[in-house]
């Protein structure tokens, strides 16, 4: 079992644009080209932080265009928001706020096996980096330079470093970087 961050990032370090949209994304490649279609097999439990909730619920009719289904996931989800947001019909969904080391707690016990993902935020899993409990980042990043918006991961990491895993390019608008988070000093392993 790994806790995961797998995401998209523009060329310059950006998730999404500073009012959240993805819209530069999408054109560059189709989803199914890429590793998500393994990587959700493996996946037994999602953290999210509000944006990301919050632009789920915005795109609802998009994503059940897309998969059949206006919430995507069947596994359970911990929505950390400080905010009352409101439930997706049929998800299972928990809404917390706090501390991650307790909800990741949780989250072991309802993925088993499985891994679990940090969808994002950036921040979000940044807590989950800066309490000892991120074990890999699975980047995809596209061809395109955004200039502002979201982070991609607000933190310094620079000892000990990231180790590159594996690198791959997905069609002309792709490249997957997959970084292992080594322990730190005084940090227990996840």
């Amino acid at each position: 079992m790994k806790t995961q961050y797998y995401t998209a990032t523009s060329l310059d370090g950006f998730i999404a644009t500073e009012d959240d949209s993805l819209d530069w994304l999408f054109p560059l490649g189709d989803v199914n080209e890429t590793g998500y279609p393994a990587f959700i097999a493996e996946v037994g439990a999602l953290a999210m932080g509000s944006s990301t909730y919050e632009w789920m619920l915005r795109h609802a009719l998009t994503v059940k265009d897309q998969v059949g289904a206006a919430w995507p996931y069947s596994q359970p989800t911990w929505v950390f928001s400080k905010r009352s947001l409101p439930p997706v019909p049929g998800a299972d969904v928990k809404f917390v706020s706090g501390d991650v080391k307790p909800v990741h707690e949780a989250m072991k016990r309802a993925a088993g096996s499985a891994n679990i993902w940090i969808v994002g935020g950036g921040d979000l899993a940044g807590q989950f980096y800066d309490a000892g409990l991120l074990d890999e980042v699975i980047v995809q990043i596209g061809s395109v330079v955004l200039g502002a918006g979201k982070p991609l991961f607000p933190r310094r990491i620079t000892s000990p470093s990231l180790r590159l895993v594996s690198a791959r390019q997905i069609g002309t608008g792709f490249a997957e970087l997959r970084y292992e988070v080594p322990v730190r000093a005084g940090m227990p392993p996840n």
